[in-house]
């Protein structure tokens, strides 16, 4: 997962699915099956992608060598496309949107069935991958994600452990302490909010789960106020407004840059950041081309214990999926399991596997020693999440709420924040009721 797919997934929620209109598909061929016999598959596939790094350094195209060794009559073509939402969004107003795709998150998750062909039901294919109810339609099975993802504070340990604190902090005033002892016996910025590029503002609402460590925490945003008091977003956004509030950020959020973030946490100039496991890579490889030690970068899991043990929420990246117009549509499924099962892209990322029974990657060792439950959160009711979110306006998986959040903090606009959250609140529950959930 990068940076770009964070941007994607965060923007989905602010899109308006009447943007696809699209011609949908008939129910002839709605499923992609597995195929029985490799050597058998045949035909030339397009697959879009967001990821145009690994397609202009020809990472892609080493994948398709490999798969070709399995699949020899399958010929498999790449499309990246820079802005990927926006451009693949227009393309699905036609029968023309590639063979594989990664599914935009404009697509309302009730559409699936008009745009994609079913990989299988849920109930079999669940025995074996995480995040598939997170495409489930009436029982099926719309799209793999190949990788998934865990939220937490990227740190530089060395920082940390100059200033007094060498185990993870266990509640959010434990965790604003060691930010204040960093402050007071470090050089380093012990907090960075990466506000200009408004984005890793969004990852906040990945607590969503931890707090509670609740795997019914989505379908809790369908039925209740995602800020009531002690609620997962509650106790995040209140933790991200304190960390401003006592002045533990840069100087000027307004001059934050995501790329120079990257060195700067490397090079302990930067203590913590709030975003994701798969920015762990990134932060390491900015450490060797800084000339520090990647072991110095370490991740942890957000401030708060249910019963004495850490929670961490998993989510997928984009996921693939076989466009219902596909020509090709066995060939088209044979990449996605190929992809999602012996590429090694989850690996090459040092990310969390979508199989189940995959050990965790390295960079997960220190959540697996230290027993962090990890939870894949029931997304039975993401639709409705998205459709409340969407409506109240309030922007869940977005940075704008989070921005002003952030300048009340520090003194650029009035507000108090629990008034400010409450009405978030009630913004919520008001849309919620008149839908009808």
């Amino acid at each position: 997962m990068n940076r770009r797919t964070l941007l994607a997934l965060a923007a989905g929620s602010a899109l308006l699915a009447s943007g696809c209109t699209g011609t949908g598909g008939s129910s002839k061929g709605a499923d992609a099956e597995a195929p029985d016999d490799p050597a058998k598959v045949r035909g030339t596939i397009t697959v879009l992608t967001h990821r145009t790094d690994l397609v202009q350094d020809g990472t892609m195209k080493k994948y398709a060598a490999e798969f070709s060794k399995t699949y020899p009559g399958v010929k498999v073509e790449f499309d990246g496309i820079t802005d990927y939402e926006g451009e693949v969004k227009i393309r699905m107003n036609t029968e023309n949107y590639g063979d594989v795709l990664m599914i935009p998150a404009v697509i309302e998750k009730k559409d699936y069935p008009r745009f994609f062909a079913s990989l299988g039901s849920q109930e079999e294919r669940s025995k074996k991958y995480r995040f598939t109810d997170y495409t489930t339609v009436g029982g099926k099975v719309y799209g793999q994600s190949p990788l998934g993802a865990l939220p937490g504070f990227i740190y530089n340990k060395k920082v940390w452990r100059e200033a007094g604190v060498t185990d993870w902090p266990t509640t959010p005033a434990e965790f604003l302490a060691g930010l204040k002892a960093i402050k007071s016996k470090t050089d380093a910025i012990p907090y960075y909010t990466n506000f200009k590029d408004k984005w890793p503002l969004s990852q906040w609402t990945g607590v969503n789960g931890s707090v509670g460590c609740d795997e019914q925490a989505t379908t809790g945003l369908a039925e209740g106020n995602p800020w009531a008091e002690g609620a997962d977003l509650r106790v995040a956004d209140t933790l991200l407004y304190d960390i401003v509030h006592e002045g533990l950020i840069e100087k000027d959020p307004t001059t934050t840059n995501w790329e120079a973030s990257k060195p700067g946490l490397a090079k302990g100039e930067i203590a913590t950041m709030w975003l994701g496991s798969w920015a762990v890579i990134q932060m390491r490889g900015a450490a060797e081309q800084a000339g520090t030690d990647p072991d110095d970068i370490g991740f942890m899991p957000f401030p708060a214990q249910k019963d004495g043990t850490f929670c961490a929420v998993t989510s997928p990246d984009y996921n693939q999926a076989v466009s219902i117009h596909s020509e090709h549509k066995e060939a088209a499924r044979a990449w996605i399991d190929w992809f999602t099962d012996k590429s090694g892209y989850a690996q090459d990322n040092l990310a969390l596997s979508p199989l189940k029974d995959a050990p965790l990657p390295g960079i997960l060792k220190p959540y697996e020693e230290a027993g962090v439950k990890l939870l894949d959160l029931d997304d039975s009711k993401g639709a409705e999440v998205k459709t409340i979110d969407n409506q109240s306006e309030v922007g869940i998986n977005k940075p704008d709420y989070r921005q002003e959040l952030v300048d009340m903090a520090r003194g650029a606009r009035k507000g108090d924040p629990d008034e400010y959250l409450d009405g978030l609140g009630e913004k919520w529950t008001e849309t919620r009721k008149s839908l009808g959930y």
